[in-house]
């Protein structure tokens, strides 16, 4: 695994030195910085009326802001990863360089989930900001975060095996943007169907908007990480087996 490094530090360059990165990275910080103004204005318009929510609740679990973040940031981050070097043909170079499948995928997909954890870490200025004017449940925002990180982790393993499967950059941003809708799609199923039902259990169980009300609530359900740890695993295992497969024809 010695051959980790020298390519997450590869694709943390190619990453940030595209003007893609700072074009997400700014889109995310503008559309974060409305959600929080929005939010601090909505609670202090309230005043003393009572509110069955907490500022953090608002911030990450009962808006639709947060994931259309996601849905707008996962594809664009994780369509180059795999299909362009692919469509330029440099993969060659480095699949018949003494290096593992495993850790090509894994570089890869470490460098994009570093790239997403940079992203957010300016929003923990928010909670300072919040804690200013009240008390702040430092546990409960862990929770918060730790939900986002699980979500965007489960995103971009998707959208890395969306990007080894095909050789367009475009082609790899429609399909993870479809995936994931999908998933989101379904887990609203959880609002419309009867309770009781298969089809109710397995909406449930996708369902991105109960887990992070979850966590928003500082509840860290031990479904919620295997799900979230499945869902990263198993696409994983899946563009190690594709990388292999162009290795070896």
């Amino acid at each position: 695994m010695r051959s980790f490094w020298p390519i997450y530090k590869r694709e943390l360059f190619a990453f940030f030195v595209t003007p893609l990165a700072w074009v997400l990275i700014t889109v995310f910080l503008l559309v974060q910085g409305m959600h929080f103004f929005l939010l601090v204005d909505h609670f202090a318009s309230a005043g003393q009326q009572v509110s069955d929510q907490t500022p953090l609740q608002a911030f990450f679990g009962n808006t639709v802001l947060l994931y259309l973040v996601l849905f707008l940031l996962v594809p664009p981050m994780t369509m180059r990863l795999f299909a362009e070097e692919r469509r330029s043909g440099t993969i060659e170079s480095l699949m018949t360089a003494p290096v593992s499948s495993v850790a090509v995928v894994l570089a890869k997909y470490a460098a994009v989930v570093t790239t997403y954890v940079a992203m957010w870490l300016p929003t923990v200025l928010y909670l300072v900001i919040l804690r200013q004017t009240g008390e702040i449940d430092w546990r409960v925002a862990g929770a918060a975060f730790l939900g986002v990180f699980l979500v965007g982790c489960g995103y971009l393993a998707l959208g890395l095996l969306m990007s080894a499967i095909t050789k367009s950059q475009f082609l790899a941003l429609v399909l993870t943007a479809m995936v994931i809708l999908t998933l989101f799609i379904l887990g609203v199923g959880e609002f419309v169907t009867r309770e009781g039902t298969l089809m109710h259990d397995v909406c449930a169980h996708v369902s991105i908007w109960a887990h992070m009300n979850d966590f928003a609530s500082g509840v860290v359900d031990s479904r919620r990480l295997v799900f979230y740890g499945s869902l990263v695993v198993v696409p994983l295992f899946a563009t190690v087996r594709a990388v292999d497969a162009w290795r070896w024809g």
